[in-house]
């Protein structure tokens, strides 16, 4: 297996077939969302993602106080924590971060409390739907200063994505940041599910496992920001080229990694 990542400055483009040869599946809400991701979770555990150690390479800087004279702990939020995979990481690297971390998935909750490096004095984890309820139930307003926000917003329906980046907006501090990362269209995991008619709306799939995947384009995902306040910092689509030798194939994967600003 042979990978080379560049920075893509383009939106590739997509082949849409012709409506007739497409059959449009219903998507039925966040509720059977949070079901899904319940069963995979507790289908799973925390076998079936990697820790996310690129954060630190990408955004370490943002976890960092530039005047090393503070006391004061920078905050963060993880908003779709799943099993831990960013957050344990990020603990480890920064001991001096405080750490809110949430899901919807009661299992994967679970899956953090249990972990062998939850600390309560530095992480606060609980279950969220971050498209239905307010975040200030949970966290002071105006108190985060990062919001990581990797592979979550993909989950959800397009329309439910506006009052998600409200919420964010809502706990941040003024000049606060959201660090963004999720799927790029051209993803070839996008090119399969759209092989497989397994289309929802346009850029949103349905898999095999019953949860969904949204695949974002730089203007989509700038628009969307912008609308709720935002400020663009950074972003950038990413391809890494893949080539499985055993099957034959080469595949494009394609991600969108984002910096935005709460004025």
């Amino acid at each position: 297996m042979a990978a080379a990542i560049s920075v893509t400055p383009f939106v590739p483009y997509i082949r849409k077939r012709r409506p007739s040869a497409v059959k449009l599946q219903c998507y039925k809400g966040v509720e059977e969302d949070r079901k899904q991701w319940e069963k995979f979770y507790e289908r799973h555990q925390n076998k079936f993602f990697k820790d996310r150690h690129y954060l630190e390479k990408d955004w370490g800087h943002y976890f960092c106080h530039h005047n090393t004279n503070t006391s004061t702990p920078k905050v963060l939020l993880e908003a779709g924590c799943g099993a831990g995979n960013s957050i344990f990481p990020l603990a480890k690297k920064y001991p001096q971060l405080y750490i809110h971390a949430c899901d919807f998935s009661h299992h994967a909750v679970t899956l953090v409390k249990s972990h062998p490096n939850f600390r309560k004095d530095q992480i606060n984890v609980f279950v969220c739907n971050i498209a239905e309820e307010n975040l200030c139930d949970h966290i002071m307003p105006a108190s985060v200063d990062i919001v990581t926000l990797v592979f979550t917003l993909s989950a959800v329906s397009p329309e439910k994505m506006p009052i998600i980046v409200q919420n964010l907006g809502l706990v941040l501090k003024p000049n606060g940041h959201v660090l963004f990362r999720d799927y790029a269209i051209g993803d070839y995991a996008q090119t399969m599910l759209m092989n497989k008619n397994q289309v929802i709306s346009e850029n949103f799939y349905f898999r095999g496992d019953g949860t969904c995947s949204y695949y974002f384009s730089e203007d989509f995902l700038s628009r969307l920001f912008e609308r709720a306040g935002f400020v663009v910092v950074d972003v950038n689509t990413y391809n890494k080229e893949i080539i499985n030798r055993a099957r034959n194939i080469t595949m494009q994967r394609r991600w969108i990694r984002a910096v935005f600003r709460r004025p």
